[in-house]
C-alpha cells in the first residue's frame, strides 16, 4: 500500500506542466455548511447585471447549420459554435439535459443556460462546485467540502430551483457523532457522482479514496467501499451492477453489486489497470455501456470491452499532457487535456479512429458533455459539445459523426491520415497494435 503523499506546496494545484503529476489535490480552504440557499435572478445577480434583455453572453464563432441538403464534405465539418468567458472562476463541471447546460465553478454559483442565453442558476455556500448529475427534475452537485446538494426544479417555474436536501442528512450526521463508524460524511472534497443504470443509486467518490452509496429514495448512505490507496478521481456505473473507479494510485478497479437480504452490497471484481501515472477520467459510451474509457495523466485513453469479459481493446493517443476528462455521444469519443486540446474519436466496431483536435481553450479542458443536435439530420447526425476549462471559458462545439479525418503530422514532419496505424502517430490502435503504459 502506498504511504499517504506529504503536504507540499504543489499539492495545491489544479494541475502541473509535469505529465505524470497526480491529479486532483486542492486545499479544502472551505467548510462552510449551507444554511440558506437561494436561486440566482439573471436580472438582479451582480454576475449578471450587464446583461441586456435578449442579449446573449455568448461570442460567436461560427455560421449557422448547414441545411439538411448540403452534402458537401465541408457540411461535415467540425466547427466552434461559440464562447463564454464570466468571472466565476474556473469552470470545473457541467452537465446538459433538455436543451439546458449546467455549469460549476469555483464561485457559489451553478450557472443555467438555454439556447446561448442565460436561464436562470442557484448558488450554495460550499464554495467550489466539483461535480454536476442530473435526473428528471432534480439535480445533484458534489462540493469541496465533501458534501452533496440535491435541488429539485420548481413545477410551477422551471427557473426556479430549491435545495431540497444535503447527503449526508443531519440525521446521519447526528448519528455519527454517537457512532464514529458510521460516519457518512466524505473526508475531503468529493471528484466525481454517479447513478446505476435505473437510477436508485447515487455513487460519489472522494479524494478521502472512498466510494459511498446512496439510496435516492431517502438520500441515506448505505454503505461506504474502501476502494484505493491513493485519491480517487472518477467513477462511472454500467449495466449488470458494475462499478468503475479510477484513482491516483493508477488503477481502474471493477466493483459488482450484489443483493443482499433487502439490500445490496458491492464486491471487489478486478483490477483493470495497474500503472504508476494517476488515472483522471473515465467514461461509458452511450448508450450501450458496452466499453469503458479511461483518461490518465500520461496523455493516454484506453479502453476496455465490457461484452468481451472486459478485455482490453487499446490505447488511444492523441494528448501530450493529462487528460482531464472524458465525454461519450453516439459513435464519437471525447477528450480533454492538460495541453488544452479536445481529441475527438470515432468508435468504427472495436477499433477507434482520431478525426481532430478541438482548440481554443487557453488553459487546460476540465470537464465536458454532450447533447444531441436537435437541427441536425439523418444523413449528417451532430452533437453540441460543450467544453469548461481552467481559463475560466465555456465553449460550443458542433459535431458531425460524418467528419472527415483530419491530417497530421508525426514528430519526423511526414503528413499522414489519422486512420493510419503504427507506433507514434497521433492516430487510433486497433486491438492487434502494440500499446504501452507510462
Amino acid at each position: 500500500m502506498k504511504s499517504p503523499r506529504a503536504k507540499s506546496p504543489r499539492a495545491n494545484r489544479v494541475f502541473s506542466d509535469d505529465s505524470n503529476h497526480r491529479f486532483g489535490r486542492l486545499k479544502n480552504s472551505l467548510d462552510l455548511d449551507d444554511d440558506y440557499d437561494h436561486s440566482i435572478n439573471p436580472t438582479a445577480d451582480p454576475f449578471s447585471q450587464e446583461l441586456l434583455p435578449n442579449h446573449s453572453p455568448w461570442s460567436h464563432h461560427a455560421p449557422s447549420s448547414p441545411t439538411p441538403s448540403d452534402t458537401s464534405p465541408k457540411s461535415h465539418q467540425n466547427r466552434l459554435m461559440g464562447s463564454l468567458v464570466r468571472e466565476d472562476g474556473h469552470i470545473y463541471s457541467m452537465a446538459t439535459a433538455k436543451g439546458l447546460l449546467y455549469t460549476g465553478s469555483e464561485s457559489k454559483n451553478i450557472r443555467i443556460w438555454k439556447s446561448q442565453m442565460e436561464f436562470s442558476g442557484f448558488k450554495s455556500n460550499s464554495g467550489l462546485v466539483k461535480a454536476i448529475l442530473i435526473a428528471d427534475d432534480k439535480i445533484f452537485t458534489g462540493h469541496q467540502d465533501g458534501k452533496i446538494r440535491v435541488w429539485k426544479i420548481s413545477d410551477k417555474n422551471p427557473k426556479l430551483h430549491k435545495r431540497i436536501g444535503t447527503l449526508p442528512t443531519i440525521k446521519s450526521c447526528i448519528k455519527s457523532s454517537i457512532k464514529p463508524s458510521h460516519n457518512s460524511k466524505h473526508g475531503d472534497a468529493i471528484s466525481s457522482l454517479c447513478f446505476n443504470e435505473d437510477c436508485t443509486l447515487l455513487y460519489s467518490v472522494s479524494w478521502d479514496r472512498t466510494i459511498k452509496v446512496w439510496k435516492i429514495s431517502d438520500f441515506k448512505c448505505v454503505e461506504t467501499i474502501k476502494a484505493h490507496d491513493d485519491v480517487i478521481n472518477a467513477v462511472v456505473a454500467g449495466v449488470n451492477g458494475l462499478v468503475f473507479s479510477g484513482s491516483a494510485d493508477g488503477t481502474v478497479k471493477v466493483w459488482r453489486r450484489e443483493m443482499q437480504g433487502k439490500g445490496t452490497k458491492h464486491f471487489f471484481s478486478q483490477t483493470l489497470l495497474h500503472q504508476d501515472c494517476a488515472v483522471t477520467a473515465l467514461t461509458l459510451n452511450t448508450p450501450e455501456s458496452t466499453i469503458i474509457y479511461g483518461g490518465s495523466s500520461d496523455g493516454l485513453v484506453n479502453f476496455w470491452e465490457i461484452n468481451r469479459h472486459l478485455r482490453h481493446g487499446a490505447t488511444l493517443r492523441g494528448h501530450k499532457l493529462a487528460v482531464l476528462c472524458l465525454a461519450a455521444a453516439g459513435s464519437l469519443v471525447f477528450s480533454g487535456s492538460a495541453d488544452m486540446g479536445i481529441c475527438v474519436w470515432r468508435r468504427l466496431g472495436n477499433d477507434h479512429l482520431w478525426l481532430s483536435v478541438l482548440s481554443g481553450h487557453a488553459g487546460p479542458v476540465k470537464c465536458l458533455a454532450a447533447e444531441v443536435d436537435g437541427s441536425s439530420s439523418e444523413d449528417d447526425r451532430r452533437w453540441i459539445l460543450y467544453s469548461g476549462s481552467l481559463d475560466k471559458s465555456v465553449k460550443m462545439w458542433s459535431i458531425s459523426e460524418q467528419c472527415p479525418p483530419e491530417e497530421v503530422k508525426i514528430e519526423r514532419g511526414e503528413s499522414i491520415k489519422s486512420s493510419g496505424h503504427g507506433m507514434g502517430q497521433r492516430a487510433s490502435f486497433s486491438a492487434s497494435n502494440s500499446f504501452s503504459f507510462c
